[in-house]
């Protein structure tokens, strides 16, 4: 995903385009993604007191990112709450709001970017961190996907540091 603006507009030509191939559905869910960048633009301005504030990069993702993880959570209430329906819903809004995010990492690559920080943080401290050391991982780990570029869900990155940390 390059630039913001360039983002909002690819949005719009997604727009037109499921429109026109009346994909009410696709249609739909880019226009929740637009609003929610437009409203996250609105609050960003509004804060630091200033007129047309666009977003950055990473403020773009983490709207993104955050309606992913909504719509997670939805998928779980929908599944207890026996919706086969909701969660297809849900589900498809997933996929299309993934579009515009970098690939997630699976999770053989996953487990090999969470090593190296680790290891790190182990010659930092001078002995192996305990899970009393899950903040300070969890930070490092998060720090170096950043710098790769990449995404991974908070849950799994958890889940492997904790099995790091406790192995």
């Amino acid at each position: 995903m390059a630039d913001p603006v360039a983002l909002e507009t690819q949005i719009s030509q997604q727009i037109v385009t499921a429109m026109k191939a009346h994909d009410a559905e696709r249609t739909g869910t880019l226009r929740l993604i637009k609003t929610a960048l437009m409203n996250k633009a609105i609050e960003k301005s509004a804060a630091q007191k200033q007129i047309d504030t666009a977003l950055t990069q990473p403020e773009s993702e983490q709207v993104l990112v955050s309606m992913i993880k909504q719509r997670r959570d939805s998928i779980e209430q929908f599944t207890k709450g026996n919706r086969p329906d909701l969660v297809a819903k849900e589900q498809a809004e997933i996929v299309v709001i993934e579009e515009f995010l970098p690939k997630a990492l699976d999770e053989a690559g996953l487990a090999a970017l969470v090593s190296e920080p680790l290891s790190g943080l182990e010659a930092t401290l001078g002995r192996k961190p305990t899970m009393k050391d899950m903040g300070l991982a969890m930070k490092a780990v998060q720090a170096k996907l950043q710098a790769a570029g990449v995404r991974a869900d908070g849950r799994s990155v958890s889940e492997l540091v904790k099995k790091h940390l406790a192995g």
